[in-house]
């Protein structure tokens, strides 16, 4: 089977061609790339193959339109006719015969192809020369299709490899160089023109814009960056004048992560693709040994020599399993080509189909559910305007590389406040932050940090402390000049995604964290889950357990950052990796990929994965009944040949058409 939905191997050169690539040094592959030696150039080697395939096909069939031209309409010469059917037998018959040696001589394995050239040379052995004809030029019509289905998938490849860009304008002592992508390091940093493709990934140093990310976290609508945001290779800068400062190199960047899992991918079987490939492999095997006795039966229930053959040959048409191997493929490597689309990736096959199988949903919580990013929800100043408390709390963490101290510095951002200037700033560890400014000391913190300096709790903020949110205390000296509290946020996206899961049916979510019940509570509540769903103060070996608790429901998907949770991500049956478009451990750590940090993507790769379930059940159902029947008939009711080679190849080309369908099902959500 493997070569004949392969012709020639070109899937597995390419898989080694762009593992060959990867490995290369930045330098090495640049000039490779540029010279034109790269063995990804072989794109045009893949396209001549598909070329030289659909000629041989077009070929096959205008052979057989002049046999059929001959047989129902105007009777040829016999020696075009003779001529015609031999071109048909060449174009149609050779590249089979060829994929058939090539897996007995190198697999030690009796191929699909092989039947259909048996069955070919059987039929005009019994004077049915026109329908081994019509046998040959649906099979190479056939053999087309899956091709270029599985073409789809590998030019995502060639795609990705495309999208880099060869030059950047590289910011420098000497001014702006334009220079090649390869030479960029860590810490360079790169002018982005509007209109520019990101040659690599970085973070943006200054200046905004909007970038079109579609082509990497699939994302509809452009995203605008600002300073501290990070950029990805690829991608395209929309407006706006940034600079970016390198944060990785060729060799792990973004594109090649992509590469690496698409590559992986299509070499890694699903269990239903498994089984129709060890189906295929000797079911092949019994249908032709099946064949040669059947001629020994019919001769025994009194047939003529020449009827058995024909039977025989009938026989070998209507049991040759095509339809049913090729039925997984065709829905799988559509459904991975639409979800790389859409921006999310999957490691193969078996990923797809476990996701359509999963009952519980388990989320980490931090930078899954939530931001992962602290933000202020509230200012409450005891002197003075809300906006000169903010300045004076800004200025007094502007020095500070704590996650709380960020949230109060974008807080006056938002707010277009100017941070005040505060000088000989300490950190006091588990204490705040402590500087002078030009009325004395002034100091932030938490209540250790009210304690050490002899304030008391004003009763207006004692229920700040209660909360479940971070509290931020500002004074100087004695008095406390007011608040502030600090809390994570959910996504966005995430309550609709949660909603999108449990719309699905018989699905269970559960929230982990290693958070305070307090702080799960109320992030919860607002993603819309219930106590029971909540699961607050746990250990990495503690999220671990809930998973093998819940897997005794059913098969378990964990939805976690790839570095926190790797414990959790390897146990559960189905690993998802956030946002991984910047993260080289979650695309090792998990099975699934999501590009983007929109959750409702999950939801939609499930129903993508249900629907190829469907697809699948639908072409094993499809292909094995017309195969049944098509076996009965031959065997008791005289089916002609010609029916047989119809009804046989039609089945294979409705089921590679059905699983083609899932093309046009691509993960996309709307902002």
């Amino acid at each position: 089977m493997a070569a004949s939905f392969d012709r020639g191997g070109l899937l597995v050169k390419r898989k080694a061609a762009t593992e060959r690539w990867l490995a290369l040094p930045a330098a090495a592959r640049d000039s490779a790339r540029l010279s034109g030696a790269s063995d990804l150039g072989s794109e045009a080697e893949d396209r001549e193959g598909d070329s030289a395939g659909q000629y041989l096909t077009v070929l096959c069939w205008v052979g057989l339109g002049l046999g059929t031209l001959d047989a129902f309409v105007q009777p040829l010469p016999p020696g075009l006719v003779w001529a015609a059917l031999g071109l048909s037998y060449l174009t149609g018959g050779l590249p089979p015969l060829r994929a058939a040696v090539a897996a007995v001589w190198q697999d030690r394995r009796l191929d699909i192809d092989l039947l259909m050239v048996v069955a070919a040379v059987a039929a005009a052995a019994v004077g049915a020369a026109l329908e081994g004809a019509v046998l040959l030029a649906l099979f190479s019509l056939s053999q087309t299709l899956e091709h270029r289905a599985l073409g789809k998938a590998r030019r995502a490849v060639e795609a990705l490899m495309q999208l880099r860009p060869e030059t950047a304008l590289r910011e420098g002592p000497e001014g702006v160089v334009e220079v090649p992508v390869a030479e960029l390091v860590p810490g360079d940093r790169v002018i982005l023109r509007p209109g520019a493709r990101v040659p690599v990934d970085g973070r943006v140093a200054s200046g905004a814009g909007h970038l079109d990310e579609s082509t990497v976290t699939g994302e509809s609508a452009p995203v605008r960056k600002a300073p501290g945001d990070p950029v990805h290779e690829a991608t395209v800068n929309l407006d706006g004048i940034l600079t970016v400062e390198v944060t990785r190199g060729l060799e792990t960047s973004t594109v090649a992560q992509m590469i690496r899992l698409v590559t992986e991918a299509q070499a890694m079987k699903s269990p239903s693709e498994r089984f129709s490939d060890w189906f295929g492999q000797r079911y092949t095997i019994a249908v032709l040994a099946g064949s040669a006795l059947s001629w020994f039966g019919f001769r025994l229930s009194g047939h003529e020599a020449d009827a058995a053959l024909y039977r025989s040959a009938t026989l070998l048409v209507a049991a040759s399993p095509c339809a049913v191997v090729i039925s997984v493929p065709a829905a799988i490597l559509s459904a991975l080509s639409a979800a790389a689309r859409g921006g999310v990736l999957f490691k193969g096959g078996a990923a797809l189909e476990g996701l359509a199988e999963v009952r519980t949903f388990a989320f980490d919580k931090t930078g899954t559910l939530t931001t992962g990013l602290a933000a202020v929800t509230q200012v409450l100043a005891l002197e003075g305007t809300e906006d000169d408390f903010l300045a004076l709390t800004a200025g007094l963490e502007a020095q500070s590389e704590h996650p709380i101290a960020a949230a109060i510095r974008r807080e006056a951002a938002e707010r277009r406040i100017v941070p005040l200037a505060v000088g000989d700033v300490r950190a006091h560890p588990s204490e705040g932050i402590t500087g002078t400014d030009a009325e004395g000391q002034v100091w932030a913190g938490n209540t250790r940090m009210l304690a050490l300096t002899g304030a008391v709790m004003p009763p207006r903020l004692a229920r700040l402390a209660e909360g479940a949110e971070t509290l931020v205390l500002v004074g100087r000296g004695t008095r406390v000049l007011g608040a502030l509290t600090v809390a994570d946020e959910p996504r966005a996206t995430a309550a609709e995604a949660l909603r999108g899961l449990k719309a699905g049916g018989r699905t269970d979510v559960l929230m982990m964290t290693g958070d305070r019940e307090l702080v799960a509570g109320r992030i919860g509540a607002r993603l819309g889950l219930a106590s029971d769903e909540i699961h607050a103060g746990l250990l990495p070996g503690d999220k671990v357990r809930l998973v093998d608790a819940a897997s005794a429901r059913g098969k378990v998907a964990f939805i976690g950052d790839g570095v926190n949770d790797a414990a959790a991500l390897a146990r559960a049956d189905v690993g998802v990796a956030m946002g991984v478009a910047g993260s080289e451990v979650a695309l090792q750590a998990a099975d699934v990929a999501l590009m983007a940090d929109d959750l409702r993507k999950l939801a939609a790769a499930r129903r993508l994965a249900r629907r190829t379930a469907r697809v699948i059940r639908q072409n094993l159902t499809l292909s094995i009944g017309a195969m049944a029947g098509l076996v009965l008939g031959s065997l008791f009711l005289e089916l002609p040949l010609p029916l047989a080679v119809l009804g046989h190849e039609g089945g294979t080309l409705l089921v590679v058409l059905n699983g083609l369908r899932l093309l046009a099902d691509p993960i996309r959500v709307k902002a």
